[in-house]
């Protein structure tokens, strides 16, 4: 296997799992933490899956960028984020740029804190929130893993 075979493969595999894992806390963790009865409890509950999540994410994220980097290098598609018909690359950067900032920057420094705060104050509201927010970002996601896949293949 070459080195554009290998890098490609880990792209992939990166992707997979960081977008499966936000579909799987999407749709699955998130409606299920809102049907326990008591709110510390879906606090403790969430803090505990979660945690373990966004080590999973801020890896994947990392492979998915620096494999994504070293191929746009490497194939030299640098011209493709100055041409519409590529929008799904710029869309990669945006996605991959808005989760690293959320997982490295906003969660650490101040987020995870309100969070908190707001689910001790305003459970409901503040789950409902946050399962919004996830279905932005799970759309957002699938749409440019479509459009990625699509667009690489001649689509």
């Amino acid at each position: 296997m070459d080195d554009v075979s290998f890098a490609r493969a880990l792209h992939v595999f990166g992707v997979v799992l960081w977008i499966g894992g936000v579909a799987f806390v999407t749709t699955v963790l998130l409606p299920a933490v809102r049907r326990m009865k008591e709110p510390g409890e879906r606090v403790a509950f969430f803090e505990a899956i979660e945690g373990r999540f966004a080590w999973q994410a801020r890896g994947t994220t990392l492979l998915v960028g620096l494999s994504g980097l070293y191929l746009v290098h490497r194939w030299d598609l640098w011209h493709r984020f100055a041409e519409l018909e590529f929008w799904w690359m710029h869309a990669m950067v945006l996605v991959w740029l808005i989760f690293t900032a959320m997982l490295f920057l906003a969660e650490p420094l101040f987020l995870h804190r309100w969070y908190l705060a707001q689910a001790s104050r305003r459970p409901e509201r503040t789950f409902a929130l946050i399962q919004g927010l996830h279905w932005v970002l799970l759309t957002i996601s699938l749409v440019t893993v479509l459009g990625a896949v699509a667009g690489s293949h001649g689509g």
